[in-house]
C-alpha cells in the first residue's frame, strides 16, 4: 500500500510541475507619466534577454501574450524620457504600469536615429558602446576601436595603429564606406575616402558607434557600398565630471587626452570640451606622427527642444609612409625601411629629406536643433560647415622645368653640360570648403506605424595647387612658385522616406526609399585633349526592403534587399575625356538571418549576397592620357555568410567571436601590364584574360576570438584573436602577389579603483601581438615587361609591429 500510495504521490507532484511548466500568463498595463499620471503612447517595452518587444498604442496600453511562467526583466522606453527596468515575477496574468521621467537626454537620440537600423530593419549591423571603446581606446585611431567586429580587417601606414590608418569591411575599401558624425557626412567629396588621422582622437568624445554592413539605411553623403559607421559624439551628462588620460608605450607612443563637462547647469545648459596630444615615432622608418586635436559641445535642453553646437578640430603632422616597404626588403629582414624622401646627393651617397610630411587641419561645425512636437512628431535640423586645409611636401630630383611652368634656365654645368633638370622641394596642397544642412521628421501614426521623413544638401568646394618652395634652378620661378591651380566644385543632395509597419503580430516591414541628386563642376579634358571646366550630374533612386519576424521569445528571422548606386571619383573624371570616364556603379545587396538571445548565450548568422554592376576596378591599364585606369566590370559579386556567438559561462568567464566566410569574385577580368622594348622606344600593354578571380584585398577567411576573465572585482583580462586569411594585391588570384594569412594575439587588461579622493582610478595595459606573429595589413603590386618579354613584377606592403605595447592612466572625477 505504502508504494502505491508513494506512486501516486510522484504522479501527482510532477503532474502539478508539469502544469506550472507549462502555465501562459499575460502582463498588461499601462505606461503613464510620473507626476501627472498622463499616459505616454508609442512607448517600447522589452523583455531582456528576449526577443520580444511590444509597441504600446496611443494610450500607452500593451500586452504580452502567453508567457511561460517565470521571472522577466523588462525595458521600458520612450523618447523624452529616462528609460526604466523592472524584474517581474510572473505566476499567472499580471497588471502592470510602469511609469516613466521625463528627460531632455533622450531627445538627443533623433539626430542618430534616422541613419541607424535595429533588429526591426531586417539588416546587418554591430554596435560599440561607451564603455568597449573606454576599455580599448588607448591612443590608436578610430579604425583600431573596430577591429574586433564582424567581417572588419584594419590597416596602418606606421605599423602600431597610430598615424594614417585604414579598415575594410567584408572586403569594402573606404571610398565606398560611407561615415557619420551624428548624422553628418564625413567622407571626402571627391575621393570619397574618409581619413581619421584628419580627428585625432575622435573616440575619446564618442558615445557609441553603429556599423552597417552591406548597403544599410539611407544616410547623408557617399553611398554606402559595402557598409556605413555612424559616430554619436558624447551625449548629456546631467553631473560634472572631469576626465584626464594618459598614455605611453612603444615606438616612443604618448597620448595625453584632457576631458571636462559642466553637467546640467540651471537644468538646462550644458558646456563639454577636450584637448588630446598623441606622438609616436611609428614603427616604420621615420613614420612619425604628430597629432592633435580638441572638441567643445554647448547644450540647451528644454522640456521639447534641444540645441547643440558642436566644434571639434584635428591638426596632423605625419611622416610619408604609404609607399609601404618593397617586398625584397621585407624578405631581406629590413621590414621597417621607408623610400620616401631618399635622395643622392652630390657626392653620391643616400640620404632622407627630413621634412617629407603630410600636413593637414580639419575643423568641423555641428549646429542641432531638435524638438518634440508632439507625441507623434518630432523634427531635427542639423547645419554643418567642415573647413580643411593641408599640403604634403617632398624633395624631388632630376625634375623636368616644363612640368613646373619654369622656362629652361639656359644654364651650363663645369664641363659644358646644358642643365635640362633640377632638384626642387614641392608642396601640393589641398584647400576646401563642405557646408550645408541636414533634416530629419519622425512621425509614429499608430503603435504599428511610423514615418521618417529626413534628407539634406551639401555643398564643396575644393582647391587643388602645388608650389614650389625651394629649386636648384629657379629658372623664371618667385617665391613660392605655384605651377598649377585648378577648382571642383560638388552638390549632393537627398531625400528619404522610410517606414516601419507592423501589419500582424511578430512581423516588421522596413521600407526606404532614397533619391539622389549630385552635380559636379572639375577640371578635365575635353575630346580635344583641352584642359577645361566640365560639369557631370547624375540621379539615383535607392530603395531598400527589410522584413523582420520575432518566432518566439528567443529566436527573430529577418531578410532584406537594398540597392545603392554610386558615382566616380574625382581621378575618374579629371583623367579621362568624357567618351572614356567610368559609369557609376550599381549594388543590389540580399541578406537573410537568424538571432538567438538568451541571458546566457547570444548567437546569428547572417547570409548576404552582394552583387555588383559596373563596379570600378583598376586593372592596370592606362587612359589617353597616360593615368592608370579604373574600369568597370560588368558583373561581379560578395557572397558569405556571418556567424557571430557571445557565451556568458559564469559571471568570471565570457567568450565573444565572429566569423565571416565568403566568396568574393569576378567572373571576367582583363588584365594588362605595361611593355618596352630593350632601349625603351617602343610602348604597348600586354594583355590577359581570367575567369572566376579574386577581388582585391577581399579575404575569403575573417574571424575574432574575445576571452575575457574577472578573477576579481574591477579586474578584467582580455585575449583578443584575429585571423584574416590570404588577400590577393591586385584581381588575378596570383599568390605571388598577395599577403599571407596571419593569425594576431592580443591581450588586454583593465583595473579600476575607486577612493574617496578620485571617484575612480582606471589602469589599462594593451599588449599587442604578443605571439610576434610577422605579417602585413595592406599592399599594392604593379609589374612590367622588359624588351617586350621579361616580367618584373613589385610587391609592396605595409608591415605591422611586432610585440608591442600602450599603457595607461584614466583618472575620473
Amino acid at each position: 500500500m505504502n508504494n502505491i500510495k508513494n506512486v501516486r504521490i510522484f504522479f501527482t507532484a510532477a503532474l502539478l510541475y508539469s502544469m506550472n511548466i507549462n502555465a501562459q500568463s499575460s502582463i498588461n498595463g499601462q505606461v503613464k507619466t510620473t507626476g501627472s499620471g498622463q499616459p505616454v503612447p508609442f512607448a517600447v517595452i522589452g523583455i531582456k534577454n528576449t526577443q520580444l518587444s511590444v509597441v504600446c498604442d496611443d494610450n500607452g496600453t500593451f500586452k504580452f501574450n502567453r508567457l511561460p511562467n517565470g521571472t522577466y526583466v523588462l525595458i521600458t522606453k520612450s523618447l523624452g524620457y529616462h528609460d526604466r527596468t523592472d524584474t517581474l515575477n510572473v505566476m499567472g496574468d499580471l497588471v502592470f504600469d510602469p511609469a516613466l521621467t521625463p528627460s531632455n537626454k533622450q531627445l538627443e537620440e533623433i539626430v542618430v536615429n534616422a541613419t541607424r537600423v535595429d533588429n526591426t530593419s531586417g539588416m546587418a549591423f554591430s554596435n560599440v558602446d561607451a564603455e568597449t571603446i573606454k576599455k580599448q581606446n588607448l591612443g590608436q585611431d578610430a579604425p583600431y576601436m573596430l577591429n574586433q567586429l564582424t567581417s572588419v580587417v584594419v590597416n596602418s601606414d606606421a605599423g602600431n595603429g597610430v598615424g594614417y590608418t585604414g579598415l575594410r569591411i567584408r572586403g569594402t575599401d573606404p571610398t565606398r564606406i560611407n561615415v557619420t558624425i551624428n548624422g553628418v557626412p564625413v567622407n571626402d567629396a571627391e575621393s570619397q575616402g574618409s581619413f581619421f588621422v584628419d580627428m585625432p582622437d575622435l573616440v575619446s568624445s564618442v558615445n557609441n558607434i553603429q556599423v552597417q554592413r552591406g548597403v544599410g539605411t539611407s544616410n547623408n553623403g557617399a553611398g554606402a557600398f559595402g557598409a556605413s559607421i555612424n559616430f554619436q559624439t558624447n551625449e548629456l551628462k546631467e553631473k560634472a565630471y572631469a576626465n584626464v588620460i594618459s598614455t605611453a608605450g612603444s615606438y616612443n607612443t604618448n597620448r595625453n587626452t584632457l576631458a571636462a563637462g559642466t553637467g546640467l547647469l540651471n537644468d538646462k545648459f550644458t558646456l563639454d570640451a577636450r584637448a588630446s596630444k598623441i606622438s609616436s615615432n611609428g614603427y616604420i622608418d621615420r613614420a612619425s606622427s604628430d597629432l592633435s586635436s580638441y572638441y567643445v559641445a554647448a547644450g540647451y535642453y528644454g522640456k521639447k527642444t534641444v540645441i547643440k553646437f558642436i566644434n571639434f578640430s584635428g591638426f596632423e603632422k605625419t611622416y610619408q609612409a604609404w609607399y609601404y616597404v618593397n617586398e625584397d626588403s621585407i624578405k631581406a629582414g629590413n621590414r621597417t625601411y621607408n623610400e620616401v624622401g631618399q635622395y643622392t646627393d652630390a657626392n653620391g651617397k643616400i640620404r632622407y629629406y627630413n621634412n617629407e610630411t603630410d600636413n593637414y587641419k580639419q575643423d568641423n561645425f555641428q549646429l542641432h536643433f531638435v524638438h518634440q512636437l508632439n507625441a507623434r512628431m518630432s523634427v531635427n535640423v542639423t547645419g554643418h560647415y567642415t573647413k580643411g586645409k593641408g599640403y604634403y611636401e617632398q624633395y624631388k630630383q632630376g625634375q623636368s622645368f616644363s612640368d613646373y611652368n619654369l622656362n629652361d634656365p639656359g644654364l651650363f654645368l663645369s664641363d659644358s653640360t646644358p642643365v635640362t633638370s633640377t632638384n626642387l622641394i614641392r608642396r601640393r596642397w589641398l584647400d576646401n570648403d563642405f557646408a550645408g544642412g541636414i533634416f530629419n521628421l519622425n512621425y509614429t501614426a499608430t503603435s504599428k506605424l511610423n514615418f521618417i521623413l529626413g534628407g539634406g544638401y551639401n555643398t564643396y568646394f575644393g582647391r587643388h595647387f602645388g608650389k614650389v618652395i625651394w629649386a636648384q634652378y629657379a629658372s623664371n620661378g618667385e617665391i613660392d612658385h605655384q605651377y598649377y591651380h585648378n577648382t571642383a566644385n560638388k552638390n549632393d543632395g537627398n531625400i528619404y522616406l522610410k517606414t516601419n509597419y507592423k501589419p500582424i503580430k511578430n512581423l516588421n516591414v522596413f521600407l526606404d526609399l532614397q533619391v539622389r541628386y549630385l552635380e559636379y563642376r572639375f577640371p578635365g579634358f575635353d575630346s580635344n585633349y583641352v584642359e577645361q571646366t566640365q560639369t557631370q550630374a547624375y540621379t539615383f533612386f535607392n530603395p531598400k526592403l527589410g522584413l523582420s519576424y520575432t518566432l518566439n521569445k528567443y529566436f527573430n528571422v529577418y531578410a532584406s534587399a537594398a540597392m545603392a548606386n554610386k558615382e566616380p571619383n574625382r581621378d575618374d573624371f579629371v583623367q579621362n575625356k568624357p567618351k572614356n570616364r567610368p559609369k557609376p556603379e550599381q549594388l543590389l545587396d540580399i541578406e537573410a538571418g537568424l538571432k538567438y538571445s538568451r541571458k546566457m548565450v547570444t548567437a546569428a548568422v547572417n547570409f548576404y549576397n552582394m552583387q555588383y554592376k559596373d563596379q570600378l576596378i583598376l586593372n592596370g591599364e592606362v587612359n589617353d592620357v597616360g593615368s592608370p585606369k579604373r574600369v568597370n566590370v560588368d558583373k561581379s559579386y560578395r557572397r558569405g555568410v556571418e556567424l557571430e556567438a557571445t557565451l556568458n559561462i559564469n559571471r568570471f568567464v565570457s567568450v565573444a567571436g565572429n566569423l565571416t566566410l565568403s566568396q568574393n569574385k569576378i567572373p571576367n577580368f582583363v588584365e594588362y601590364i605595361d611593355s618596352a622594348n630593350a632601349d625603351y622606344s617602343v610602348y604597348t600593354q600586354h594583355k590577359n584574360v581570367y575567369k572566376n578571380t579574386d577581388i582585391a584585398l577581399s579575404p575569403n577567411i575573417i574571424s575574432s576570438v574575445v576571452l575575457t576573465l574577472k578573477p576579481v572585482k574591477n579586474l578584467e583580462i582580455t585575449f583578443v584573436n584575429k585571423y584574416i586569411g590570404r588577400q590577393f594585391l591586385d584581381n588575378t588570384s596570383n599568390t605571388k602577389r598577395s599577403i599571407d594569412p596571419y593569425n594576431v594575439l592580443d591581450l588586454r587588461v583593465n583595473y579600476s579603483v575607486k577612493t574617496k579622493l578620485i571617484p575612480e582610478i582606471g589602469l589599462m595595459l594593451g599588449v599587442y601581438n604578443i605571439l610576434n606573429e610577422v605579417y602585413e595589413t595592406n599592399g599594392y603590386t604593379f609589374s612590367y615587361y622588359y624588351d617586350s618579354a621579361n616580367l618584373t613584377t613589385s610587391n609592396y606592403k605595409a608591415p605591422a609591429a611586432p610585440l608591442n605595447f600602450l599603457a595607461g592612466v584614466n583618472i575620473r572625477f
